[in-house]
């Protein structure tokens, strides 16, 4: 048998234990490794190799794998996409989550809400914990007002961010400077890059990004001044559009030219992201008059085509978001209570 088929079988032993409860994974595990001897030590019997450690306050679920050379003592991580637990990994790839916000009073919420589209600094806090080690880069090419980069500094990760709009840049600074403030630990490195994306991206060195995560502009859906924009942003003097700079994607006419221009900004992260770096997009599906954008599934189908794999979605159930009464009582029009967190793969 290959010795990746062998993996395979290793890795599938592993999670049906954890899932049927089977509390001496051991055996399960020695069970395939015995006829194999290991390729690394020159050892007969892979399964003495095996230590596997259990926590005793979760019966049947594993905390770690490592595999023990016995020759040397050294202890070789399997774990080589994050610094995760068999526990903390599996809770995370729950396909769906429920957003997390400080709320819009919260002192810490203030910046946040001058972006006309913010998102939450604890959402993508998790996907950077799962997709990265602690340590490494992370670069958001549409940063906005910094929520990626706060989260990286929280989760001791450096990041970059860049920022078409200078307003927004300064924001990111000065949230960066006052929010983590008091943040003993948090990761100082944190580069916010002003200019348009499809100019900075090229600049950077390549290979030199560990995981790219960003919520982009929803086309020119901002435009719009709904019931929603007027009592949320307008009443407050708050902006309701990115900017009026005419690279930005907001401002691009129609929905075909906006998708190819998104996705190939995007694909200019293919040469700066690590080899099986991943890249997250946070987006949300939406209406045009009486048209339905399935905005995630065609940035997905068109990054496929660039060079990366889609791995799966998380939804990201809203649940803080305010009812309006559209179409009533003439037609269905939802109220969209969920974005889509896009998983890709550099190939």
């Amino acid at each position: 048998m290959p010795f990746v088929e062998l993996l395979e079988h290793v890795a599938q032993a592993f999670f049906d234990a954890i899932e049927f409860g089977v509390k001496n994974m051991q055996n399960v595990v020695s069970e395939i490794l015995l006829p194999f001897p290991c390729p690394r030590c020159k050892i007969a019997n892979m399964s003495n190799l095996m230590a596997i450690n259990h926590k005793t306050t979760a019966p049947g679920m594993a905390d770690k794998v490592l595999l023990k050379s016995s020759a040397n003592g050294r202890k070789h991580p399997v774990n080589q996409l994050n610094d995760m637990d068999a526990k903390e990994w599996i809770s995370e790839t729950v396909s769906v989550w429920v957003q997390k916000g400080l709320g819009k009073d919260h002192k810490d919420a203030q910046i946040e809400r001058e972006h006309p589209a913010p998102f939450s600094y604890q959402d993508v806090a998790r996907l950077i914990r799962f997709f990265t080690k602690e340590g490494q880069t992370v670069l958001d090419p549409f940063v906005g007002v910094g929520s990626t980069l706060k989260a990286a500094a929280i989760e001791g990760r450096r990041g970059i961010g860049i920022e078409l709009n200078p307003k927004y840049v300064a924001l990111s600074k000065k949230r960066l400077a006052t929010e983590i403030a008091d943040q003993l630990y948090a990761c100082r490195e944190q580069e916010v890059l002003l200019g348009d994306a499809r100019k900075v991206i090229p600049t950077l060195a390549p290979a030199s990004v560990n995981l790219v995560v960003t919520s982009p502009p929803y086309w020119n859906i901002l435009h719009k001044e709904d019931h929603k924009a007027k009592q949320e942003r307008l009443e407050n003097g708050l902006d309701t559009r990115y900017s009026d700079n005419p690279a930005d994607l907001g401002n691009i006419g129609g929905y075909s030219e906006f998708l190819k221009e998104l996705a190939d900004i995007l694909a200019l992260c293919h040469p700066v992201l690590a080899d099986g770096g991943h890249m997250c997009v946070i987006v949300g599906d939406f209406r045009d008059k009486s048209r339905y954008h399935m905005f995630h599934a065609d940035l997905a189908m068109a990054m496929e085509n660039r060079g990366f794999s889609l791995k799966g979605l998380t939804i990201l159930y809203q649940r803080h978001k305010r009812i309006f009464p559209y179409g009533y009582p003439y037609a269905y029009v939802p109220n969209l209570h969920h974005q889509y967190i896009v998983i890709l793969k550099k190939l």
